[in-house]
């Protein structure tokens, strides 16, 4: 299962100076603590949650700061025993860089760069901490060490920039922290007729460190039966349960039994294989093997935080993977593809799959019915996020962008129309390549927290939809 809750080592630092103690006036490390002070309280009260722990160095000395270069030893050390997943240096005044340069390069993991604004200024002419300036030298002494970084613009603690910017910085390090040895498990083999789905499960494996499990149709075939004849009462409840939020007319309980089967065969394969995500066979052996699609039981495993896409697509499984860590859980992905335009709106087109919506996401205007046997409603509208993960010739691409929805005629299936600035533009990209029609979808904006999430990625590119 995916994880979103993540651990900040926290660095604030200040210039070590020769009369470090005494120090009054231009670069005071009094000063800078007092900034200190500030910015630590705001993290923790305004940030600090379930899912979100910060660590900061008040063990290391009397100020609570790092500026001495001796002692980066030790606060590499800390921060490793407490398996932090980022770091977060906070320039408090100018700051000491060959210091930040060194924890950065040792620790190795995504890196947060920002300094308080300077907002003092005596009637003397006396200023205090040139925050700022030091970021401009920190920046480059990370630069040197080829440690790539996030970066909040120098403004007030209190400012919605810097929420905004370390909201953002959390969510990149959500996605880092599970892209890391994503656990893939693909359910069945590629359906035959789908060669646009295929993935190099090497490449995965040597350049990202994702690992790939496999659990053939005979293993899911047995789980399928065992569960069919165990599980008689509460699948039973869970009909009752369908019932009230789809029109079932026409299918019978044995069916909808048959169909809400798979709900617990892909927990148990999620549980065995210790996956993050699943990529199943769908429409091909399915039917064929049990009478029933596993369309329904996708939407709602995914509901119940567990990702499960369809038609064998690996790359489609890792990027819904990314799409909600990069909402850090908040939001539930969709799996529409690119189908056909809206016979109006030259910008717009439908993002269609058979049924494997999350029913959060339905619009609460329309009804949900079961058509042919999948889920068939239409999503949300308001502002959404589109990805698609794509390796092709051996590189690796990351696909982004954003759109608002728009009416559009009634269809079968779960759907929306999408608004595009230039669809002619995104259908030639699609044609030439590298990317296939297969889009993960989330309510709300995040492509800039995708293209952020890249640089922490060696080998992945960020392609931004509509450049």
């Amino acid at each position: 299962m995916l994880d979103f809750k993540v651990k900040i080592g926290l660095v604030p630092e200040v210039r070590d100076l020769g009369d470090f103690k005494t120090r009054k006036g231009i670069f005071e490390p009094a000063k800078g603590v007092e900034n200190k002070n500030r910015v630590i309280k705001h993290i923790r009260e305004n940030f600090e949650d379930a899912i979100t722990e910060f660590y900061d160095l008040e063990w290391l000395n009397e100020i609570g700061v790092l500026y001495k270069n001796s002692d980066i030893e030790r606060v590499c050390d800390y921060f490793k025993a407490q398996r932090v997943d980022a770091i977060f240096i906070i320039n408090c005044n100018f700051g000491n860089e060959e210091a930040c340069g060194r924890v950065a390069k040792e620790m190795g993991v995504p890196v947060l760069l920002w300094g308080p604004q300077d907002m003092v200024f005596e009637p003397d002419g006396m200023r205090y901490t040139d925050c700022q300036c030091g970021l401009f030298a920190i920046s480059k002494q990370l630069r040197r060490y080829h440690v790539p970084f996030s970066y909040i613009e120098n403004c007030p603690v209190e400012s919605e920039i810097f929420a905004k910017g370390l909201k953002k910085f959390l969510s990149v390090v959500t996605m880092v922290k599970n892209f890391k040895g994503l656990a893939v498990t693909q359910v069945g083999t590629r359906l035959t007729p789908f060669k646009s789905v295929m993935y190099n499960e090497l490449e995965l494996m040597e350049k990202f460190g994702i690992n790939l499990n496999n659990v053939n149709m005979a293993q899911v075939e047995d789980k399928f039966k065992r569960i069919i004849d165990s599980n008689s009462h509460a699948l039973m409840d869970d009909i009752t349960a369908l019932k009230a939020k789809y029109d079932t007319a026409g299918l019978d309980n044995e069916l909808l039994k048959k169909m809400l089967a798979f709900v617990y065969v892909y927990k148990e394969i999620f549980d065995e294989t210790g996956a993050d995500v699943l990529s199943s066979e769908c429409w091909t052996a399915m039917p064929l093997a049990f009478g029933a699609n596993p369309c329904l039981a996708m939407s709602i495993l995914h509901d119940m935080g567990y990702i499960v896409t369809c038609e064998s697509d690996v790359h489609g499984a890792i990027t819904c993977a990314l799409l909600v860590c990069a909402s850090r859980g908040k939001h539930k992905t969709t799996f529409g593809e690119f189908t056909v335009r809206h016979p109006e709106n030259r910008n717009a087109e439908l993002l269609w799959h058979c049924g494997p919506f999350p029913y959060s996401v339905k619009d609460e205007s329309c009804t949900a019915k079961l058509f042919n046997t999948k889920p068939s409603f239409k999503a949300k509208d308001g502002g959404w996020t589109i990805a698609r993960f794509q390796g092709d010739g051996g590189k690796y691409t990351l696909l982004g962008g954003e759109y608002n929805t728009v009416d559009g005629p009634h269809t079968f299936g779960t759907y929306m129309w999408a608004e595009f600035k230039d669809l002619c533009k995104i259908e030639k990209k699609l044609i030439n390549g590298p990317y296939i029609h297969h889009m993960a979808e989330m309510y709300g904006k995040y492509a800039d927290v995708l293209e952020e999430f890249c640089k922490f990625i060696p080998g992945l590119a960020f392609d931004p939809l509509e450049d």
